[in-house]
């Protein structure tokens, strides 16, 4: 079905957006900076259009201050010899030039000692010329010292909801193949959020082009654009949304929270107020299933998930570890809204055994965002070396909740069983899974699949059905690291009893046992 624009237009939560936000986020920036009246504004930002064309609108409407453009190529509009940026800006000076003048892609030339004293200049003769304003529009931020207190600088946010259904809006009145269904507007709006207005365009223009025009489709291709968007960054990884609940063994307690939240990343969720959550831990054993639980949340609440490579951001290779882990935290918030997964997160950042910190200033900052991010951002963490985590991580108002994954339980391991052997094609009746119970007690879940895969892979080479027989015969090779790691899965269980909430139903009775 296609919807048609008065079908948008006439949508309740258009209504509802436009009515709380009769202007845009872009003009209201604008208006606020103009309003200061700074002779020079810099403005950061990659989307040059959309800003020409709130910088136009506003300027009719502050009683038509004409809007001029200067680049390298072209000079300032309808003036000749004004390439060289110091030349122009000495010609906005000589000539008295009023009104809005915007300087494009300055940023390369901010460093040269002529710029910054022209810029200088310009300033003081702009101050009290309240019908003229400088703009240096860049997709850089490159700001000498000398001139940042002369200059207010503006950072402008991608588009927001007015502007998301505004454009599609204009798609569908241009009578291109932007196919939206009415009922995933408002999911598909808020996806789109953290794109820049043309990505908004070619994403909608390329899924109605291959006809990709169902809700499913629709968020698979915005998906999409944001895993393009995050890989050029080098450490951080889009890990697609192809886990089901479902597929997640185990972890009942654990599957209740996720499932209560599935819709609180929802426009009607922002509307109504209700607090988004920050963000999860999951520490315990190794192989339970904490990565494969972060993974779920991505199919669950129809969100982009984002695994942040630590080991590339300290390599060096992206500048200092510090800077790296900075743009990896601005380019999660230019895409939100996102899952960011921290795998290992004593390790990444920089604790060692004891909990001390290493790289205490990617600590200090990761904290401090955690505090300040933007709502839309949910951080999924694990850990396995749990009693190097200080106090300042788990503590509440860090995380929504901190579970514990313990190996899973009698009924939890059949559970498990059932999971891998379905998706390896076996048949279920025949398997005695009481028995399967019996042999795999102080299993975990890694070790369960890896027995379900070394049978399947034994009957294979014999080229036959696998069966109860190869993995019996698998199951008495293996040795769980239950037993090689006894006394550490002790002390994780004592650590965890008091600390952490379990994320197995069974999760204290099992500490108990012990």
């Amino acid at each position: 079905m296609r919807c048609s624009s008065h079908e948008i237009s006439s949508c309740p939560f258009v209504h509802f957006v436009v009515k709380k936000k009769a202007m845009s986020e872009l003009l209201a920036q604008l208006e606020a900076a103009f309003a200061g009246h700074t002779p020079i504004l810099y403005i950061h930002s990659p989307e040059e259009e959309r800003i020409l064309r709130g910088i136009r609108e506003l300027s009719v409407k502050r009683a038509g201050m004409p809007v001029r453009c200067w680049s390298c190529l072209g000079g300032i509009d309808g003036l000749e010899g004004t390439q060289a940026p110091s030349i122009a800006l000495q010609k906005v000076i000589t000539d008295d030039l009023r009104g809005v003048l915007v300087f494009r892609d300055m940023a390369p030339f901010m460093p040269q000692p002529e710029v910054v004293r022209a810029l200088r200049e310009a300033c003081i003769d702009g101050q009290r010329k309240e019908d003229r304003v400088i703009i240096l529009l860049c997709a850089d931020l490159i700001l000498p010292e000398a001139l940042k207190k002369e200059i207010q600088l503006l950072d402008i946010a991608t588009p927001g909801e007015v502007e998301i259904l505004q454009l599609v809006h204009q798609l569908n009145q241009e009578h291109l193949q932007v196919q939206i269904p009415k009922e995933a507007v408002r999911e598909i709006t808020l996806a789109l959020k953290g794109l820049t207005e043309n990505e908004i365009r070619y994403v909608l223009q390329r899924a109605g082009n291959s006809g990709k025009t169902t809700h499913e489709e629709l968020l698979d291709e915005i998906f999409a654009e944001k895993k393009s968007i995050v890989k050029k960054t080098g450490f951080l990884e889009f890990s697609p949304p192809r886990w089901s609940i479902q597929e997640l063994g185990g972890l009942d307690n654990l599957k209740d929270w996720l499932r209560k939240r599935e819709k609180i990343f929802s426009q009607e969720a922002l509307a109504a107020g209700v607090p988004i959550p920050k963000g999860l831990l999951m520490m315990g054993v190794s192989g339970c299933g904490k990565s494969l639980a972060v993974k779920t949340i991505s199919s669950l609440w129809n969100i982009p998930l984002f695994r942040l490579d630590m080991n590339l951001v300290f390599s060096g290779l992206y500048g200092s570890p510090e800077e790296a882990f900075h743009r990896a935290l601005k380019t999660i918030e230019a895409v939100a809204p996102a899952v960011l997964w921290i795998d290992e997160i004593e390790n990444a950042l920089g604790l060692d055994e004891t909990g001390q910190k290493i790289a205490s200033h990617i600590f200090s900052s990761f904290l401090t965002w955690m505090q300040e991010k933007p709502p839309l951002i949910f951080i999924a963490a694990t850990a396995n070396k749990i009693q190097a985590l200080p106090a300042e991580i788990i503590r509440k108002g860090r995380f929504d909740e901190v579970f514990f994954c313990d190996l899973p339980t009698a009924v939890e391991r059949e559970e498990i069983f059932r999971i891998h052997l379905a998706r390896n094609g076996a048949v279920l009746d025949d398997y005695d899974f009481k028995m399967l119970q019996v042999m795999t007690d102080g299993w975990n879940g890694a070790e369960i699949e890896q027995a379900v895969i070394s049978a399947r892979t034994d009957a294979f080479y014999e080229k036959r059905p696998f069966s109860q027989r190869d993995l019996s015969n698998v199951i008495a090779r293996i040795v769980p690291l239950s037993d090689t790691m006894e006394q550490q899965i002790k002390s994780i269980r004592s650590w965890a009893f008091s600390r952490a909430t379990p994320a197995s139903k069974f999760g204290k009775s099992a500490a108990k046992r012990l």
